[in-house]
């Protein structure tokens, strides 16, 4: 607006200055005499643009980061709330230097994760968020907020977060196991989902203001809002229909409302979830987009309750082994897996059910050590795979079969 102005300035007096006109070849020529002049203030002006950006001076701090990051977001939420420039932080892709695992990233994080803050003069990286953040909050201690750095509490909530709570994210979008210590997608949702409570129950009902600590913004609200959006948006995914405990859900919505920075996040980090989306990344993710459909079996009768298992012989919250009721052997117990998990057969089989898989295996070891169920020195373990295996019920299991000698080939 400003050049508009001084345009429109300079038409005014220029028409001023012009004596009065008498023929209409005369008119023409001042309309040229005009057009010449805006033209060459334009070009004026657009100069003067370029000069000023090839003289901006290089930024202070590079941060290597891209928009779906919530650990990132963290980050750049700070940035925005102190009002940085590109002079005081540069954002950068990694894919513009060739990636988490190139050689320039690994030399300045070798645990080749995002983000990471350079310090451009001294060469110093910084690739932890919690870290990042508190760096740019005492370098720009001058500049917005001071993020409650001091307080007890917004410092317990974040790091309840980073300690507990994000190490299991995975869970919501990676492909595969393990999720930290979790080995199966639906533990570790549960372990999130507790998490979350926790946290929901750190949050006061009483306290004065939109902000997890009142009236002010904290360290709290960047570390938790990021990774409340992935919660948000991908959680429904494995049918969870209220995905936020009640007081994490309140203070997300006022936020997203409310303060316009946190919902600058919130787009950056909502856009790159829906590009996830659109990419079909949950389509053979377990629990979202790859379920169970397959008819249920006796097994799933027995599990129930509708059908009362034969001596039950051991049991825990993932499986479930009794004694076959037709033996082929003096000793031979079942064991199955409590979730099926689409195990129908063992060709189903893939990195989801690595920890499965092992938990039954150990479970018929322990079993075929049991010489009160009438295991001698070994045992047979066995699992029949389709129909050229002899599988007969589609529930993988295992048949744990001793008590005498086994010969080879089998039947």
């Amino acid at each position: 607006f400003v050049g508009a102005s001084t345009r429109t300035q300079s038409f005014k007096n220029l028409h001023l200055s012009c004596p009065p006109m008498k023929s209409s070849r005369a008119l023409e020529h001042t309309f040229l005499f005009l057009l010449l002049s805006l033209a060459t203030c334009t070009y004026s002006s657009a100069f003067s643009s370029v000069m000023r950006m090839s003289s901006t001076p290089p930024s202070k701090h590079t941060l290597y980061d891209i928009p779906v990051s919530n650990n990132g977001a963290k980050c750049r939420l700070i940035m925005y709330k102190k009002g940085l420039l590109e002079s005081d932080v540069k954002i950068v892709s990694p894919m513009e230097i060739g990636g988490l695992k190139c050689a320039e990233y690994l030399a300045m994080n070798p645990q080749a994760k995002m983000p990471l803050l350079k310090v451009e003069d001294s060469g110093m990286c910084i690739p932890e968020s919690d870290t990042i953040c508190r760096y740019l909050i005492s370098q720009y201690a001058d500049r917005g907020p001071s993020f409650q750095l001091e307080d007890v509490k917004s410092n317990l909530i974040a790091r309840f977060h980073d300690i507990y709570l994000s190490p299991l994210q995975g869970c919501m979008y990676k492909a595969t196991p393990p999720f930290a210590q979790y080995g199966m997608r639906k533990d570790a949702l549960k372990e999130f989902r507790s998490q979350m409570k926790i946290i929901d129950d750190m949050i006061d009902n009483n306290r004065d203001g939109i902000y997890l600590r009142g009236k002010d913004v904290s360290l709290a609200d960047v570390t938790l809002f990021p990774t409340m959006v992935f919660a948000k948006y991908m959680l429904p995914k494995f049918e969870e229909k209220e995905p936020l405990p009640p007081r994490i859900n309140a203070w997300f919505d006022n936020m997203v409302a409310q303060d316009f920075d946190f919902r600058r996040v919130h787009d950056e980090v909502y856009g790159g979830i829906k590009a996830w989306e659109e990419r079909g990344r949950w389509n053979d993710i377990w629990m979202a987009g790859l379920r169970d459909t397959e008819p249920a079996t006796i097994f799933d009768r027995i599990l129930a309750g509708d059908i009362p298992a034969t001596a039950v012989v051991k049991e825990d919250s993932h499986l479930l082994a009794f004694k076959d009721i037709k033996p082929a052997a003096p000793a031979h117990v079942l064991v199955i897996p409590k979730d099926r998990m689409n195990l129908t057969r063992l060709q189903k089989s893939s990195p989801e059910h690595i920890e499965i898989l092992g938990r039954l295996m150990v479970a018929a070891g322990e079993i075929s050590r049991d010489e009160s169920l009438g295991f001698g020195d070994g045992a047979r373990i066995v699992v029949n795979d389709g129909p050229d295996g002899g599988q007969e019920i589609s529930h993988l299991h295992i048949h744990v079969l001793g008590g005498r000698k086994m010969t080879w080939p089998p039947g």
